[in-house]
């Protein structure tokens, strides 16, 4: 078993990402987090001890801060934030997304700023490196306060009163599943109910997963882009280092990289370069490099601000145990998340949508340089690639209305104490629907580009190329007459989602 160490500074999306999805990856807290959460958990003790007015601990909650708690309460205002807050609705969210979500609490936790007690985290560990996952509603997160209401599923399954998702696709009792594997359900006592709930972690689990995707998407879409640029016989002079040497925009520099290399030594390329009158392609040929890359610079940037609050506290309030102050803010506010993850969800719908115009010129009799209509063999009884075409074109619309950006909306709540919201709960699923949008697409134009490239033969595209053709050949024949094409979508799709079009073509080796 890989153990992932849990400090909150060092973690990695790709390290979350990885965590996330494997089951035999189990979770630790590094020596020194524990040490920091409980010196934290000390000064919470104090202030109990002392009766404190100290919001959350003491206090009620959002409007109810006003309200101070009996002593004796205190433990039941912890458990009945949790009860109260578990409002979710809608189908439960993945269980990569809930496992990304605990490990990015347990990060946040670590750090020794909220107040929690090691055997609390501890606890949280525990239920994660036994597999067990909550089943947590994908809806009711305003992107305030954090996700609250999934990231109080997650506090019900650990004080066994929730449920967690089963083996056979339906729901078990956490009080019957914590049992079985030996877990004692938590009785949560000051502060730490709204330290396990307060928190970006949703938004930001499906940012992460978001974001690592999008870059492989853009690499793909370089691939792709390229053996269509082929297909059409089109020409890679626009891909000249130097022009965007002139304008310096690193993701359009890295994307003429790619193509100069991926089309390096084709002989198509090299059969018509003396006999084509045509002075220069359409745009969405020639001007692949400047699109693909701002949405590569978009992509760089959204990786950035993930990174950052992978390692963030985003709970409230703030324990600082040098001064022994509580202080109030904000950072369970997701509007860096939501805005970056609005412009995530644009960038790669626009790698959509010069995809799916690429797809229309090599499959338009009028567009397509000499390829037969709808890249069939026999057209009129036969429709080839026609409604490939129509699935690309549904994709990229539905796109465009999950673009519409979540961030700019706000509806207050609590009783308008928390006024103004950033809804990145909204902006992260939407995210996320876009980028496997996209793959979809980006994967109709690899099944008709490959169709396409046939139809030059003899003649060969570049070595880097061919290794992409013989993969799609591997699953996808040459469509000889018409066949039930979804198989082959279907089947395309998974070698561009799983990284094999990425391998043939050698990507790694370009990109160092």
């Amino acid at each position: 078993m890989a153990t992932l160490f849990l400090d909150g500074n060092s973690l990695t999306i790709e390290q979350l990402v990885h965590a996330a999805r494997d089951y035999s990856s189990v979770l630790s807290l590094t020596d020194a987090s524990r040490s920091a959460i409980e010196r934290a958990r000390a000064v919470v003790d104090d202030w109990v001890a002392e009766h404190r007015v100290v919001y959350g601990i003491t206090t009620g909650f959002g409007e109810f801060a006003n309200i101070v708690i009996n002593p004796h309460e205190i433990e039941d205002l912890q458990e009945n934030l949790i009860i109260s807050h578990s409002v979710g609705t809608g189908d439960f969210l993945p269980d990569y997304i809930v496992r990304a979500m605990i490990i990015l609490r347990i990060n946040a936790l670590a750090k020794g700023h909220s107040g929690i007690r090691l055997s609390t985290v501890e606890a949280l560990i525990a239920m994660f490196n036994a597999g067990i996952v909550p089943a947590i509603p994908s809806q009711g997160s305003v992107g305030s306060s954090g996700d609250l209401a999934q990231l109080s599923h997650i506090a019900l399954s650990l004080i066994g009163r929730g449920e967690v998702l089963s083996a056979d696709g339906g729901t078990e009792e956490s009080a019957e599943v914590l049992k079985r594997h030996g877990i004692e359900p938590v009785r949560l006592k000051a502060k730490e109910g709204l330290a396990l709930i307060n928190g970006t972690q949703m938004m930001c689990a499906y940012g992460a997963f978001a974001v690592f995707t999008a870059q492989q998407l853009a690499d793909n879409a370089d691939i792709v882009g390229a053996l269509t640029t082929d297909a059409l016989r089109g020409t890679d002079k626009a891909f000249d280092e130097r022009i965007h040497a002139l304008r310096g925009f690193a993701g359009q520099m890295s994307s003429a990289y790619n193509l100069r290399a991926l089309l390096e030594g084709s002989e198509i390329r090299v059969s018509h370069l003396e006999n084509d009158d045509r002075v220069q392609d359409a745009y969405s040929l020639r001007c692949m490099p400047q699109v693909h890359g701002a949405s590569r610079d978009a992509i760089d940037y959204v990786y950035k601000v993930i990174a950052t609050e992978l390692n963030s506290v985003n709970d409230n309030p703030l324990i600082f145990p040098e001064t022994g102050e509580p202080i109030e803010g904000g950072n369970f506010h997701g509007q860096p998340l939501a805005l970056a993850l609005d412009f995530l969800a644009i960038a790669c719908a626009e790698l959509a949508n010069i995809s799916e115009r690429r797809t229309e010129r090599m499959v338009n009799g009028a567009l397509s340089c000499g390829l037969p209509r709808f890249l069939t063999t026999k057209g009129g009884v036969q429709s080839g690639m026609m409604i490939a075409q129509y699935n690309s074109a549904s994709i990229v619309s539905e796109n465009k209305v999950l673009c519409h950006p979540a961030s700019v909306d706000s509806i207050p709540t609590s009783g308008n104490q928390e006024d103004h919201n950033s809804m990145g709960s909204i902006a992260a699923q939407k995210a996320w629907k876009v980028v496997q949008n996209s793959i979809s697409v980006i994967s109709i134009e690899l099944l008709c580009a490959a169709q396409a490239i046939e139809f030059h033969r003899p003649l060969k595209t570049s070595e880097r190329l061919e290794r992409v053709m013989a993969t799609v050949r591997a699953k996808v024949p040459f469509a000889e007459t018409d066949r039930v094409l979804y198989k082959d979508i279907a089947a395309v799709r998974t070698l561009v989602a799983q990284g094999a079009v990425l391998d043939a073509a050698g990507m790694a080796e370009i990109k160092r």
